[in-house]
């Protein structure tokens, strides 16, 4: 089975991340999408962000209809900071050592694979797909990554690129919009803005 997996706060999850999770289970021929919303991302400290439940419950809102796409709360539910090369090793357990991880994310994230843990292994667990804004440099992409994983295998052929005119929504943007009270209602799934509405979340 080849299984995508999409991380990230999802603080709120929007259109972009699930209009990304279908063009690349399209491109890549992956036989789901799994939103993975992180508890304590080492890389985002500087900002709270909403309880883990309420991203978890927003992202099951948006997938709901479409058997392609699901959610784990596998790294909500683990102690400590949330590391991507713990919840590749954990999904190889759970789905068996075969199945094949395409491990969905940002350009920008991809570009500081470096600064994560272990990236070597990181590029073993799973391969890479780098989406990104049409027009979005690229250039030093492979230069970031290491020469090899710790399969000894090039790291540069685990990376692949996406382009998804959708990226222009950010969940940042989202937040500021409802905070200042501007319209967002068709950046999300509606049942997603119904329940940041009725929760009165980003206030």
């Amino acid at each position: 089975m080849k299984l995508g997996v999409m991380g990230g706060t999802f603080d709120p999850i929007h259109m972009g991340h699930l209009v990304t999770g279908e063009e690349a289970r399209y491109e890549f021929g992956l036989h789901r999408i799994l939103f993975v919303p992180s508890a304590r991302p080492p890389h985002k400290k500087e900002r709270r962000n909403s309880p883990a439940a309420d991203r978890v419950r927003m992202a099951e809102l948006a997938v709901e209809g479409n058997s392609h796409l699901g959610v784990s709360d596998i790294e909500v539910r683990r102690e400590g900071l949330s590391y991507t090369v713990d919840t590749l090793r954990a999904l190889h357990v759970m789905h068996g050592a075969a199945t094949e991880l395409y491990f969905i994310t940002g350009a920008d994230a991809i570009l500081e694979i470096l600064t994560w843990k272990d990236p070597a292994e990181l590029l073993a667990e799973a391969y890479f797909i780098a989406a990104t804004r049409p027009g979005y440099p690229l250039e030093r992409l492979h230069e970031a990554l290491p020469a090899l994983n710790s399969h000894g295998e090039a790291a540069g052929s685990r990376v692949f690129t996406l382009e998804v005119p959708a990226l222009a929504i950010s969940s940042t943007d989202i937040r500021d919009r409802v905070a200042a009270g501007r319209p967002f209602r068709y950046l999300v799934p509606d049942p997603v803005w119904s329940y940041i509405t009725e929760k009165r979340l980003y206030l």
